[in-house]
């Protein structure tokens, strides 16, 4: 997409008209995950049919709107909800926000996901940091002429998610005496969930947890040059041979449950700098 670095200076600009702060850190809220927005002090709400280039979020429990203010005294923009690819959008679109959170001043990228668990040592209701990713999405937002303002033709991924802020998160768990896992998420296109056959092989390739989105984000927030936290709730479990139907208001409820966790750790890592 040629015209990649005009459409992000055109959503700074728009954003730039309703708040003029500068912020550190941005946020991407996940399904059932909006309860960290009521701790924002919002000084701007802005919908993301306001944001040129901004695609509408049209997934479940996605209110589809960009706060921006502070938290814990820290200069921040969250997105209340996000994009999928199985919504029919682009990558390059998807993960237009993080380039235009990067050129608004963001140095930190929190996003936050549900996903269903296929380590059996996990449960429903349990937090995971993220420590790496697959991408079996099928499809990769970096792909295309490289706009060398943006980043490297070929960013390196031998740390995607910061390992000082992955210690961090884990000894704020512990602190507040809550279970965190770390472990490797890996992103497919979905809609549909997987077959018992599927799980086994994303099991076996190494992932502890399945979901339909995060990676593209993160891919660019590391080609921006931007440090990535990630933090799942395992909404359901996903073994082969104990598998059940999903329940999709069940997920949520469940990810409603695990939300107060998830603004600890969020919180904390805010609080404490990075």
């Amino acid at each position: 997409m040629l015209d990649l670095h005009r459409q992000i200076e055109e959503s700074v600009a728009s954003i730039r008209e309703q708040w003029n702060g500068a912020p550190r850190a941005a946020i991407i809220l996940g399904t059932g995950l909006g309860g960290l927005a009521n701790e924002i002090e919002a000084e701007a709400a802005i919908d993301y049919e306001q944001i040129p280039h901004f695609p509408r979020s049209t997934a479940i429990s996605h209110r589809g709107r960009l706060l921006c203010g502070k938290l814990r005294g820290v200069p921040i923009v969250a997105m209340e909800g996000r994009f999928h690819r199985y919504e029919g959008y682009p990558l390059k679109r998807i993960t237009l926000p993080v380039r235009v959170f990067k050129a608004l001043g963001a140095e930190l990228l929190i996003v936050s996901n549900a996903c269903g668990g296929m380590n059996p040592y996990f449960r429903a209701g349990d937090l995971m940091v993220i420590e790496d990713h697959i991408n079996l999405l099928g499809d990769n937002p970096l792909i295309g002429i490289n706009d060398d303002r943006l980043g490297p033709r070929f960013p390196d991924m031998c740390e995607p998610y910061d390992r000082t802020l992955i210690e961090r998160a884990l000894a704020i768990a512990r602190r507040h005496d809550f279970v965190c896992h770390q472990g490797v998420f890996v992103a497919v296109s979905g809609p549909n969930l997987e077959t018992r056959a599927e799980y086994r092989f994303l099991r076996m390739i190494g992932a502890d947890v399945v979901g339909m989105s995060t990676v593209p984000e993160v891919i660019v927030a590391v080609h921006c040059g931007m440090k990535v936290l990630g933090i799942s709730i395992v909404t359901d479990m996903c073994l082969p041979d104990a598998l059940e139907p999903a329940d999709v208001p069940k997920i949520i409820a469940t990810a409603n449950e695990a939300e107060p966790r998830l603004r600890v750790l969020v919180n904390g890592i805010l609080a404490g700098g990075w």
